[in-house]
């Protein structure tokens, strides 16, 4: 992802699920306005990287702000259920994905990208499948081999 969003830049971005903050700061280098949020209170609280404009919400459902670029590091593990919101993404590790997705949706501008990251632990074509039926054009941009999954860089535009 890092190595991805160094060639992107514009008005408003948004990190969805920001954790340490460290995609939020890394944003702000080629954004005039950024937005980080996360559902976790704590987190948020005390960044790693500390950067302004810090929203507690799920998704990005408390924000009206429409935002040329999205990014989200897809709490993507399949569980049976959710016992940590930072990486747990419920049955195929599709159900927390799809919320967010539901959620930053509606903060997509006009030729807005949504950049997320998920798993071949997970069903990630579902994910794939799903997005393209909220009417996003997506492609897979990168792919990373790990000792015991994928990591899939997905990047879908309205």
């Amino acid at each position: 992802m890092v190595e991805h969003l160094k060639n992107e830049q514009g008005g408003f971005a948004l990190d969805v699920g920001s954790g340490s903050g460290y995609l939020t700061k890394l944003l702000y280098e080629n954004f005039s306005y950024v937005v980080g949020t996360d559902i976790n209170f704590d987190v948020l609280r005390r960044p790693t990287y500390k950067t302004d404009n810090l929203v507690c919400c799920n998704g990005s459902d408390a924000l009206k702000i429409k935002f040329d670029l999205i990014v989200c590091n897809l709490p993507y593990l399949a569980t049976e259920e959710i016992l940590d919101i930072a990486t747990d993404g419920g049955a195929e590790g599709f159900e927390v994905p799809k919320k967010i997705f539901d959620s930053v949706i509606e903060n997509m501008a006009n030729n807005a990208k949504f950049i997320f990251v998920t798993s071949s632990l997970s069903n990630y074509q579902k994910l794939i499948d799903y997005a393209q039926k909220l009417g996003l054009k997506t492609r897979i941009i990168a792919k990373k081999k790990l000792f015991f999954e994928e990591l899939i860089l997905v990047e879908s535009t309205n």
